[in-house]
């Protein structure tokens, strides 16, 4: 296993990366501050470069290759935003970049890395398969793996983001990273444990399984990350992807940062009073690069969630004028009608009934139980679909 970085190595890095890497900005939340009950403070990585933090690794990695490297071009595997930062780098050296993501990658990140010049090889059914394919290429090729959590300069270059935070957030207590292999948690960490050594450091991972966040969903951290977070973690804290797609949602229509599933799940643990106290508290927004039906999907759900879309099953007479009582009783409720959908076959027990599916838009919670309630009083049996948890 190589060795950790040390704080020079990533000082070093910060230097390679004045003028390509931003300066992300850390913003002040009021909204988010109340909802949770202490001080919170957003570092904006999605802002950054190819939409997140990893153009920091990628670059100081591919910085550091040698004449004979550089011919031989690189390669890289990445459920997306690792791809695209190794794709814009390589590019900015002039030398060539293969990218293998996942079978089921999201399409605007294989568009992205297509764009930033990297050559898409779709391979694998999750990151781990991506893996084995750019290793089985570099076998055959000699070009250089810059992998996107298991090499030393990667983390290191990702600890710039630790140096920015001790002179951004002196006032935060707490700093929640975002952790999936482990890379990015590993060199902030690095750099907190020199600059802030009294910080407490929590790192979010997401519940295994189908999840938004594929960005930090790996099976396992890496070996040369996990040995630093095992020393440098606090805490780890667990979100579950309803959390996520709340806290996304949040983030874009309170905020006005669009944010990724993994880019969100520092939020998601706070506003559900993980990761300390009532401490203030700087949350690493890891990235922002989410397929636009990924997002309409997660708008939907998390508008649902919160009481802002009212689904609703209901059986009602099958006779002339019928439907259109029931959308006149939810207009003058002021509902919105997003859409409707009427089935005569298969669900109903009589010939004389017509299921109904509405989906309507609502102000909050409240007016959604005001809704349901004139139905009811109406007559109307009505079950909600998806309600809040």
């Amino acid at each position: 296993m190589a060795e950790a970085p040390t704080i020079a190595d990533i000082e070093v890095a910060r230097t390679r990366l004045a003028g390509v890497a931003r300066e992300t900005p850390l913003y002040a939340t009021e909204t988010f501050s109340r909802l949770s009950g202490r001080t919170v403070l957003l570092k904006a990585e999605n802002l950054q470069r190819t939409g997140s933090f990893k153009i920091r690794g990628a670059y100081n990695t591919i910085a550091t290759l040698s004449p004979a490297e550089r011919s031989a071009g690189v390669v890289a595997a990445s459920a997306g935003n690792h791809g695209q930062a190794v794709a814009w780098a390589a590019r900015e050296a002039g030398i060539a970049a293969t990218i293998f993501m996942p079978e089921d990658a999201p399409m605007a990140k294989v568009e992205a890395t297509r764009a930033y010049g990297g050559q898409v090889e779709l391979a694998g059914a999750g990151f781990e398969g991506a893996v084995a394919a750019a290793q089985e290429h570099v076998t055959h090729t000699g070009a250089t793996l810059v992998h996107a959590f298991e090499d030393a300069r990667v983390i290191a270059g990702q600890g710039t983001i630790g140096l920015e935070l001790a002179e951004q957030a002196r006032d935060a207590a707490t700093v929640l990273i975002p952790v999936g292999g482990g890379g990015l948690a590993a060199g902030i960490s690095l750099a907190l444990r020199d600059r802030r050594p009294g910080q407490r450091i929590v790192g979010v991972v997401c519940q295994p399984g189908l999840t938004i966040a594929d960005g930090i969903s790996v099976k396992s951290r890496g070996e040369l990350p996990g040995s630093i977070l095992d020393r440098t973690l606090d805490e780890v804290v667990e979100v579950s992807d309803e959390e996520i797609s709340d806290a996304l949602v949040l983030c874009l229509e309170r905020k006005k940062l669009l944010v990724e599933g993994a880019g969100a799940v520092g939020l998601a643990a706070v506003l559900n009073g993980r990761g300390g106290g009532d401490d203030p508290v700087a949350i690493v927004l890891s990235g922002g690069n989410i397929d636009a039906t990924t997002l309409i999907s997660v708008v939907r759900l998390g508008l649902t969630r919160s009481g802002r879309f009212l689904a609703m099953r209901m059986l009602i007479p099958d006779r002339p004028g019928e439907l259109g009582n029931v959308l006149e009783l939810v207009a003058r409720e002021r509902g919105n009608l997003v859409s409707v959908d009427h089935h005569r076959e298969g669900t109903t027990r009589t010939a004389l009934q017509t299921e109904v599916e509405l989906v309507v838009s609502t102000r909050d919670e409240a007016h959604c139980e005001e809704i349901l309630g004139a139905l009811r009083t109406a007559g109307y049996t009505v079950e909600r679909l998806g309600p809040p948890s």
